[in-house]
């Protein structure tokens, strides 16, 4: 993880106590992005003094950063969020990740619907043209039947639209106390849109943060008021510029997703390096997303150094030796809770580590690091499961306390010692 400036030279600039708007930007990753900052940010709301993520003037998000911004702009603390998502058997409505795995079905039934014609006017075309590519617009003609996604994510929007009706929350952007922007794409001009902008703040925020997640070929396009949309990321990583020109002077940003440095791995871990290349096709389209993706990303910082010179832009990310993060199944519990308190404590790391040249920018906008938080070892974001007793007896007690404590080695073992 590492924190920048848009300013050169911020560290030495002189303190000076403002009074000005701060903001939040959130960029996408995926269920793995979204836990990784629901970490990040639960680290850096206790270790800020005077600040909390919910007290946000400015709310960014973009495709599962849409997510997590929402229930910021609706209050819901990183806490409450990591209780929801995460440890999701103490929440009163739970997020269970399968919900992300449902197989687009009705997308499927109006695909298969348009076959019978699609199929009649190709086979006209070949019998009218079979000499003069007859054949390959009949094909072409057929492929309008492929369904645009392969999974549903309304699931997504229903959840969001039942946890945003609760009292004091709510699912209009107008209703919103401190502004929140949801960034999507427009399939038919690729223009980047952000919802919650003046002119875009009709739509519900749950229908928002749905088409800004729609990964294009996972998900169909979301529908809004006759246009399609697909995953804001597809224009940028984060979108940041979208609250320095609402005026946000302080703006953290996080970003889940960089490439991986195997070589930076395995000299950590002292092992012999293991090339990407033999983990399959999935980790190597995982290796070049990231790094198209970031490298775009560090485009977009330079600029703002340049377009916003009295603005400080502070981005948070993981180091790119993190192998939690890059080799995990976010599917799994026991992995979602490992993985968020990695990042957890990841942050609080950096933040000790950097905490004398970040209190200097923090000064100048009213905030400090609680350095005495920082040096709390006993500090966790998960607590510590209680084990069930289910065997009366004290030798099956016994047995049953040995037994899952092995289990638990067993589990470790396996961790460490799958393909990296």
């Amino acid at each position: 993880m590492r924190a920048v400036s848009s300013c050169p030279g911020w560290f030495e600039r002189e303190a000076t106590l403002v009074r000005d708007l701060k903001g939040v930007a959130l960029a996408g990753g995926g269920p793995l992005g979204a836990i990784y900052e629901i970490g990040a940010l639960a680290a850096l709301e206790e270790a800020l003094t005077g600040f909390d993520f919910v007290g946000c003037d400015i709310f960014v998000g973009v495709s599962s950063g849409a997510f997590l911004a929402a229930g910021l702009a609706n209050g819901i603390s990183p806490r409450d969020m990591h209780r929801s998502f995460i440890e999701s058997e103490e929440a009163d409505d739970p997020f269970e990740p399968n919900v992300l795995l449902r197989p687009a079905l009705g997308e499927y039934a109006r695909r298969l619907a348009t076959l019978p014609g699609l199929a009649g006017a190709a086979a006209q075309a070949c019998l009218d043209h079979p000499f003069s590519g007859g054949l390959t617009e009949s094909l072409q003609r057929l492929s309008d039947a492929l369904p645009t996604g392969l999974l549903d994510n309304q699931g997504v929007g229903a959840f969001l639209a039942k946890l945003f009706s609760a009292p004091g929350r709510t699912n209009d952007f107008r209703a919103l106390k401190r502004k929140l922007f949801l960034v999507a794409t427009d399939l038919d001009s690729c223009a980047a849109v952000a919802f919650g902008a003046k002119g875009w703040d009709d739509a519900p925020i749950s229908l928002a943060v749905q088409a800004s997640s729609a990964l294009p070929g996972l998900y169909p396009p979301v529908e809004i008021a006759g246009r399609h949309y697909v995953d804001g990321a597809l224009m940028k990583t984060l979108h940041a510029s979208v609250a320095l020109r609402e005026g946000a002077k302080l703006l953290f940003c996080i970003n889940p997703l960089v490439p991986f440095d195997a070589d930076a791995a395995a000299r950590h871990a002292h092992r012999k390096r293991r090339s990407l290349a033999e983990h399959g096709f999935p980790t190597v389209m995982s290796q070049t997303f990231r790094a198209i993706i970031h490298s775009r990303m560090r485009v977009g910082m330079e600029r703002y150094a340049r377009l916003y010179p009295d603005a400080d832009v502070m981005l948070f990310e993981p180091a790119r030796d993190d192998e939690q993060m890059f080799f995990t199944n976010i599917f799994s519990y026991s992995d979602r809770r490992r993985l968020c308190e990695h990042a957890y404590q990841k942050t609080r790391e950096e933040l000790r580590r950097r905490a004398d040249e970040l209190e200097p920018v923090l000064a100048r906008h009213g905030l400090s690091l609680d350095r005495d938080v920082l040096a709390d070892a006993s500090r966790r974001l998960s607590r510590p499961r209680a084990r069930k007793r289910r065997c009366p007896a004290p030798a099956l007690d016994h047995a049953a306390t040995e037994l899952a404590r092995t289990l638990d080695v067993l589990e470790h073992a396996l961790a460490g010692a799958r393909p990296r």
